[in-house]
């Protein structure tokens, strides 16, 4: 395979996974947890079988209106509403007995508005302090122009796992940051590992093309590669089908960041570095 000939085709195909994730944020925005965005969740899961309408119905009477709810596992039901005080929640929880039957709580959380701004800045924060340390990191081993490649691919994962989470509108909250985090880590390790190759091979072929040298070393390191995200991928499916309802959200960052962190350490990075590489010879 020609991965440096077919670079604009490579580019292409993360455009248009890319943007339909960008307007989606622009229009519908992200679903932010209760950690970020304030508020109270409860999680209860009832002994008789009941729908999302007759929960809703049941919130309703209770005197809490523009309350969310979701169908979790099964009979299992997620209520997310406003920062409401403890009355409020016995109301509920009340009313919840009264017109749908016995329960049981699996998750009763509450956070302030304030505390959850900050919190959702903290996680920027430390999302953007990562990607800071990295060029420093990757400057001072490689290159200014090998940074900036890596830098472009990780953002290229980021991207493409919010942009997944706006259109499907799944949660984002401390554990997508934690896994986002994660995400970050496994895909730079992956695209060093090509960076490392394609260094070696400038000064072991040197007369040969910056677009063969790149291609070299992506075929050189492919089995690694493949091998690896696929023996990750196992235990990220296995988590996901068995781990439950609490972390599903944390798993299906990993599998969307893992797939997409192989795809651009293998198809993106190189041809970034070689992009910007030639940016600079022509400019000299």
């Amino acid at each position: 395979m020609d991965f440096s000939g077919k670079k604009m085709l490579w580019f292409i195909i993360s455009l248009v996974i890319i943007i339909p994730g960008i307007v989606s944020i622009m229009i519908n925005g992200l679903n932010f947890g209760i950690d970020f965005a304030g508020g109270n969740l409860i999680q209860v899961q009832f002994q008789n079988e009941t729908s999302v309408d007759t929960i809703r119905t049941a919130v309703n009477d209770s005197g809490i209106s523009d309350a969310l709810v979701q169908e979790s596992d099964y009979n299992s039901f997620i209520i997310k509403t406003k920062v409401i005080t403890e009355e409020q929640e016995k109301t509920l929880l009340a009313s919840l007995t009264n017109n749908v039957g016995e329960y049981e709580i699996m998750r009763n959380e509450g956070v302030g508005p304030s505390i959850g701004s900050e919190l959702r800045k903290a996680g920027l924060i430390s999302l953007f302090l990562a990607l800071a340390l990295m060029v420093v990191y990757i400057t001072i081993r490689f290159e200014l122009s090998f940074a900036i490649a890596a830098i472009l691919a990780l953002c290229h994962d980021v991207l493409i796992t919010v942009g997944i989470f706006s259109i499907l509108q799944f949660e984002v909250n401390s554990e997508f940051i934690a896994a986002v985090l994660t995400v970050v880590g496994y895909s730079i390790n992956a695209t060093i590992v090509i960076f490392d190759r394609i260094r070696e091979n400038l000064k072991a072929v040197k007369k040969d093309s910056l677009e063969n040298i790149v291609n070299l070393s992506i075929k050189q390191t492919m089995a690694r590669s493949v091998n690896t995200t696929i023996t990750v991928l196992f235990v990220i499916i296995s988590l996901l089908i068995f781990g439950g309802e609490t972390i599903r959200n944390f798993n299906m960052v990993l599998l969307t960041g893992v797939v997409s962190g192989l795809y651009s350490s293998v198809f993106l990075a190189g041809n970034f570095w070689l992009v910007i590489r030639n940016l600079k010879g022509k400019k000299a």
